[in-house]
This record gives structure tokens, sequence and C-alpha cells, in this order.
């Protein structure tokens, strides 16, 4: 006896519908079962759901460019230039101070040498005026007088040569504009010392005047 025994024509019409439905659902949902394991593998239009360019979740750098390097290791610092040696001092160059270079200090130490001053001319107190030229320039004048045994050309410093004497005469002589000479016989035994006698042109042309 069959299912739709009882049944009027029109409901075993509507069972035969029921029983087709539920198989073509039954159909339908078996392929959906068998097609859900691939479900993850394309994405819509059939392209695949993993962006392009990764590869397992992991982005790889842009093609065409490198990961950033470490830098360049860099040598060691280079070496600064050897500064040139300083010319030893004096090399090639007077110093001063040295025998025969006219320094201040040589200039100085000859003013110690002792002076002594005398009046050759009629002009009174004319050894003295020059005795205080001298001393305002720094020198040792410790005697003043007058000479009389001779007439002296024109003013002069004398010296014993070889001694102090020397390099005091000429020195005093240029910075006074006088000569200087070696001591004459008259003066030969006179106490040591620069001796300057002074004559009357001493007092309208020479310093101090």
């Amino acid at each position: 006896m069959s299912v739709f025994s009882g049944l009027s024509r029109p409901m075993k019409a509507a069972g035969v519908a029921l029983i087709g439905v539920a198989i073509v659902a039954a159909v339908i949902g078996g392929i959906s079962a068998l097609s859900g394991d691939g479900s993850n593998e394309a994405g819509p239009s059939g392209t695949s759901s993993t962006p392009p360019g990764t590869s397992g979740g992991t982005s790889a750098p842009p093609s065409g460019t490198s990961s950033p390097s470490a830098p360049p290791s860099t040598s060691a610092n280079p070496s600064s230039p050897t500064p040139p040696s300083p010319t030893s001092p004096g090399a090639g160059q007077p110093t001063q101070g040295q025998p025969g270079q006219p320094g201040g200090d040589q200039q100085a130490s000859n003013k110690w040498v002792t002076v002594r001053v005398f009046n050759n001319s009629t002009i009174k107190g004319l050894a003295d005026r020059a005795a205080e030229d001298f001393r305002g320039s720094g020198w040792n004048v410790n005697e003043v007088g007058n000479y009389s045994q001779g007439v002296i050309p024109t003013t002069t410093a004398f010296y014993r040569p070889g001694t102090d004497e020397e390099a005091a005469a000429k020195q005093l002589a240029q910075e006074f504009g006088i000569k200087a000479e070696p001591r004459f016989e008259g003066i030969q035994s006179a106490s040591p010392g620069v001796i300057v006698i002074v004559t009357k042109e001493y007092e309208s042309g020479h310093k101090g005047s």
C-alpha cells in the first residue's frame, strides 16, 4: 500500500513536489559540503584571496628594491698630516747679544764704562754741558774738567785699544756725532775710562747744544 494511498490526487501531487524539493536540497547540500574545504583557496571572481606579492602571510620587499644594508665599514681614521718641524731658532739668523751685533742689550752694556769729559775750548762750562748730555743718554760720566796741554782739532772720544773703552767710545761717538780714536801720547797714562775732549764746535753743531 503506497504512502499516498487514501490521499486525494492534489495531495499526492503536492507530496511528490515536496519530496522532489527535499531531494534537490539534499543534493545541493552535499555539493556544498564537498566544496567547503576549498572555499578559502580562491577569492571572488576566481582570484586568490592572498594579496599579490605575499606568501604565507610574510611580506616580501617590492621587486627591484633591496633591503637596507648595514653602512659600509669605515677604515681607521686617516692619520693627520705631520706638522712641519719648527725651524731651529737662530738658524741662519743673527741673534741679539752676539759680538759685533748692535743690539739694544749690548748698547746698554757699553754705558757702564767710565766716561771723563774735558773742555779744550774758551767756552766756559762746555764740558759740563757735554757731560749732562752724556748722562741724559745713560752714560756713566764721573769726572768733568779742562784739558790745556794742547789743542785738539775736534771733539773726540779717546780709548785704549783692546779694552771695553774701545766699544764704548765708538758707540758714544756714533750717538753724538763726534770722533772716536785711540789715546794719544799725552793721555796714555791717564786713569782708565773713555776720555772725551770737547772743543768749540760741540756747542754749535752737536747734540745737547
